[in-house]
């Protein structure tokens, strides 16, 4: 009963947020004088969010603006939490909405639902729209609740029917996969007391089998021979830990070859960073140091809280306990989600304990 209960508050709650969506997208064509998104449309986009996912990732726009675009107009997330996903200062990721609608009106850029053959060409801002909504909710920028379980939920329906709509696009049954495979931790990433729990310190028997067989074969569907997208490599990744018994009984070189190829497919620091985390778990703490300093990282992701946490424990596993303490401190500066907040507060007292 009580699952009945929240499956339909959950459904009244997102029948009510998509009607203040269509009346801000209508509000914004109006406005712009943009075209008419078409409705009552027979065929497989008949649902309304998806639908409209699709009408926003405009190929006219840029891909970042596009994506940034659709996840505030119809994905329901506020400024500030799209640009901690972009890794931008709020500022910058609200000039670039203002400079996307600016362009959408000045180009007449139609809100149409595109044609089945034009469906691929929008295929990659999807996809992204759907991973960062998932990822707000997995892990939530703000408010007392570190999961946004509605959110999580809404992606992976939303992807369900993606690979329904284009079953042929493996990198789409790859994003399920990855979602289904990470959202079976759901029960075992927080404490009683809201605390985050590490990778390695989860209780293992939370983690939902069911859930992950699914998102296994969905896997193992997705990576025949030819080339491999990076939702179908993150996926694979993601296997590689849901099916170890344990975090020492983990395939980390597997990993780090996986995110090496996802490097060369995707090029992203945050990629190296974490194959940097995988080599370190390999080979030892040093080995994860060396690589940083060796790609550079430092400059690029100065601003990124998870690179100075990461380097915390780096150093926090070697003994070096002044080393970590700056990182653990530069973390906590950046850092603003509450559970992550008390972990690094948590790291960065141990680390002032030995230093002294």
């Amino acid at each position: 009963m009580a699952t009945a209960r929240n499956r339909a508050i959950d459904r009244l709650r997102r029948a009510r947020n998509l009607g203040h969506k269509l009346e801000e997208l209508g509000r914004l064509m109006d406005d712009e004088g943009s075209g008419q998104v078409e409705r009552g449309q027979s065929g497989p986009l008949d649902d309304d969010r998806l639908r409209l996912i699709f009408t926003c990732c405009h190929p006219a726009l840029a891909q970042e603006a596009s994506v940034a675009l659709t996840l505030r107009t119809l994905g329901g997330l506020s400024t500030p939490e799209i640009a901690r996903a972009f890794l931008l200062p709020e500022a910058t990721l609200a000039q670039r909405l203002v400079r996307a609608k600016r362009k959408i009106r000045q180009a007449g850029i139609p809100y149409s639902v595109p044609a089945p053959h034009l469906l691929p060409e929008r295929l990659d801002r999807v996809l992204a729209v759907l991973y960062l909504v998932f990822n707000e909710g997995y892990l939530a920028t703000a408010g007392d609740a570190p999961i946004r379980t509605e959110l999580c939920d809404e992606a992976i329906r939303l992807a369900r029917l993606l690979v329904q709509l284009m079953p042929a696009e493996r990198d789409v049954t790859g994003l399920l996969a990855l979602m289904l495979l990470h959202d079976a931790r759901r029960e075992a990433r927080f404490d009683a007391q809201g605390d985050l729990v590490l990778l390695e310190d989860q209780d293992r028997t939370l983690w939902d089998r069911r859930q992950i067989e699914e998102g296994v074969a969905l896997v193992e569907r997705a990576l025949p021979a030819g080339p491999v997208g990076p939702y179908q490599l993150q996926a694979a990744i993601a296997t590689v830990h849901a099916v170890a018994p344990s975090a020492a009984a983990t395939d980390w070189r597997q990993i780090a070859l996986l995110y090496e190829q996802l490097a060369r497919r995707q090029p992203s620091p945050v990629v190296e960073l974490n194959r940097a985390v995988a080599i370190a778990m390999a080979d030892g703490p040093a080995a994860g140091l060396r690589f940083i300093d060796d790609r550079g990282l430092a400059g690029v992701l100065d601003s990124y809280q998870l690179f100075h946490a990461v380097r915390g424990e780096l150093n926090r596993r070697l003994g070096k306990w002044a080393e970590a303490t700056a990182a653990f401190q530069r973390a906590l500066a950046l850092t603003t989600q509450p559970a992550e907040v008390r972990l690094m507060q948590r790291r960065l007292q141990e680390a002032r304990r030995r230093l002294d």
